[in-house]
């Protein structure tokens, strides 16, 4: 695109408005086509994409270059759209990083529909014979349209393991080696090739034996696969009659297809802040209201418990203007923000307490580190529940309220804390990097990030024994619970919920039946 002024304002901007009604038309059309190759999930990754484009920052941006600085359409969609993806990208969080892939999806779309430069992507791909693709990157709406009979994995140079093509691709079942760098080269095009989506690995050329294990490798995933799904419907229960809860974590309410697909028992962890993330201003009231609603009412009489807005940290959004610090894993964020921001609060509990009507949600509040937080928080949401009592809005009055336990200091008082609350919900990810002063974004640090280290077990087991002792319930939702080779230890411990991502639902489920906790649990507890 070159970088050209313009004298006819207004012919760029209706250039502009025609081009996003042109390319909302076309987003349509690839849900519908998404739909039918791999399910609504697919789908709705378009439905993203139709927001984007119409975002009130996005379009407000363009047309400022439009008016102000007076470049031509193309230039102002190309350079708004970059500054939109290189924000995303600065953010230290691997889901948002995904998201510049598909700004710039967007961008390309309009742009080729200005320039009449489109290509007809299922006609590149005409080749009598199966293939791996293999590409700089891939767009979402080039995945979606990968004829499975003739494209049997990718490879990308670039791309994040979050972004809508890596999400797509496992929707579709298509295997994916995302982010080679430039190993990947053009040299290997023609060559014989293996992609193990399992592993990551590329092997270009490979050995009999290579190709030999390759393919005994495929048909134990397919057997495994049909295994588990022989599962759904099943209780999460021992062989000797433990039954634990096994929920899923989202991110945003497009993550339900895929909870509902794996048979989940509610959603353990739904991370809100991605609400405020996915945007340039503050989420009203209204449009978080709908976020959880639409959640709850696809969930129908299963629960859902939301965390409370843990933005801070690695997880960031310029407009809420944090001064940056030297540890802002120690510094000012989660609930230290609510607190301090009761503004933002209320809108979320308002919102929160709206949308109990219509399901059982339930409140969790991250990163406590003392009584009078809880307090706090419960004091702000007991004013909440008047207002809308005053206002005559319903909303759920035994709704659950729960804490994060994720700092040492909520474990050394958990017996207290217990006294406050309705559950607790372990996060070991920063519960481990807190207990053992270690930075888990430090990839330096990787091999001394140990959440089987037995002073985060001693942790989690005062915490479990201090919740049963108050006659409350208590989960985990961070990564060590789906840990299968730590299963028989948390289900020693009493552990309650075990909270992982969907796919990892099954294959937890059929190492819980497996287990006979009774002839285990003496050995396990005596290691602590």
């Amino acid at each position: 695109v070159s970088a050209i002024h313009t004298n006819d304002t207004a012919l760029e901007l209706e250039r502009y408005e025609s081009v996003v009604k042109m390319a909302a038309k076309e987003l349509d059309l690839l849900a519908q086509t998404a739909e039918k190759r791999a399910g609504k999930e697919a789908a709705e990754i378009f439905e993203i994409h139709k927001m984007m484009l119409f975002d009130k920052d996005y379009k407000d941006e363009i047309e400022r270059m439009i008016t102000e600085e007076k470049w031509v359409c193309e230039y102002a969609i190309e350079q708004t759209s970059k500054k939109f993806s290189e924000i995303f990208l600065k953010m230290d969080n691997e889901y948002m990083n995904g998201r510049a892939s598909d700004v710039l999806d967007i961008s390309e779309r309009m742009i080729k529909l200005l320039t009449n430069k489109g290509d007809n992507f299922e006609e590149m791909l005409s080749a009598g014979e199966k293939v791996i693709v293999c590409a700089e990157d891939l767009a979402p709406s080039e995945t979606v349209q990968l004829d499975k009979s003739k494209v049997i994995a990718f490879a990308t140079r670039y791309g994040s393991a979050q972004s809508h093509t890596a999400i797509l691709a496992g929707t579709m079942n298509i295997p994916a080696i995302i982010g080679l760098g430039e190993a990947l080269s053009e040299d290997y095009d023609g060559m014989l090739a293996v992609a193990d989506g399992l592993s990551g690995n590329l092997y270009i050329d490979p050995t009999p034996d290579i190709l030999e294990d390759a393919r005994e490798k495929r048909r134990q995933t397919i057997l495994r696969r049909e295994r588990l799904q022989k599962l759904r419907g099943m209780d999460n229960i021992t062989t000797d009659g433990y039954r634990v809860m096994v929920y899923s974590n989202i991110g945003t309410p497009e993550d339900i297809e895929n909870v509902i697909e794996n048979d989940a028992g509610g959603i353990g962890l739904f991370r809100s802040e991605f609400l405020y993330l996915e945007r340039g201003t503050y989420p009203t009231e209204e449009e978080q209201y709908q976020a959880y609603k639409k959640v709850l009412k696809k969930m129908g009489d299963k629960k859902v418990i939301v965390r409370t807005l843990d933005i801070g940290a690695d997880k960031s959004a310029e407009y809420f203007d944090i001064e940056k610090e030297e540890n802002p894993a120690m510094g000012y964020r989660a609930i230290r923000i609510c607190l301090s921001r009761t503004d933002i609060f209320k809108t979320q509990l308002r919102a929160l307490l709206r949308a109990s009507a219509f399901g059982k949600l339930s409140i969790m509040i991250p990163m406590v580190t003392s009584v009078d937080e809880v307090r706090q928080t419960r004091k702000i949401l007991n004013e909440v529940k008047t207002e809308l009592r005053a206002s005559g809005i319903d909303f759920d009055e035994a709704i659950e309220f729960g804490i994060m336990i994720e700092t040492p200091a909520a474990v050394m008082i958990s017996d207290i804390l217990a006294r406050e609350v309705d559950f607790f919900s372990i996060g070991t990810n920063d519960l481990t990097q807190y207990c053992l002063a270690i930075d888990r974004q430090n990839q330096r640090l990787e091999s001394y990030y140990d959440a089987r280290h037995t002073a985060v077990l001693r942790m989690i087991y005062k915490t479990i024994k201090n919740a049963h002792r108050a006659r409350i319930w208590c989960g985990i939702c961070g990564e060590l619970a789906a840990d299968l080779e730590m299963t028989e230890m948390l289900l020693a411990m009493g552990i309650d919920e075990l909270s992982v991502s969907p796919p990892s639902v099954l294959p937890l489920r059929e190492k819980i039946r497996s287990i006979n906790l009774g002839a285990i649990r003496e050995d396990c507890l005596g290691s602590l």
